[in-house]
């Protein structure tokens, strides 16, 4: 009986042990991945007009700041037929 309740005295204060020491998940960096991934996640959260939205996705992708607006010809006409690298549009 006696060693009975020993070894259930050491089970419990060994799993209380356990318990009771908290172990925090490994902390490391970010990897460069990760960083992008996360800063293209906020960005996408935040409220940014069309012309501010894809110059920060320009910059954090890298890329280089494409401009969005008129060609010098303006708006084109339905009637007049234009090929597109090799197709009618």
């Amino acid at each position: 009986m006696n060693r009975l309740l020993t070894v259930l005295l050491m089970l419990a204060v060994s799993v209380l042990a356990g318990c009771a020491s908290h172990v925090s998940p490994e902390l490391r960096p970010y990897t460069a991945e990760e960083s992008r991934e996360l800063a293209l996640e906020a960005l996408n959260r935040s409220g940014l007009s069309f012309d501010e939205y894809h110059a920060k996705k320009a910059q954090l992708l890298g890329q280089p700041q494409k401009t969005f607006g008129f060609d010098q010809q303006g708006e084109m006409s339905a009637e007049r037929a234009v090929q597109l690298h090799g197709r009618p549009s």
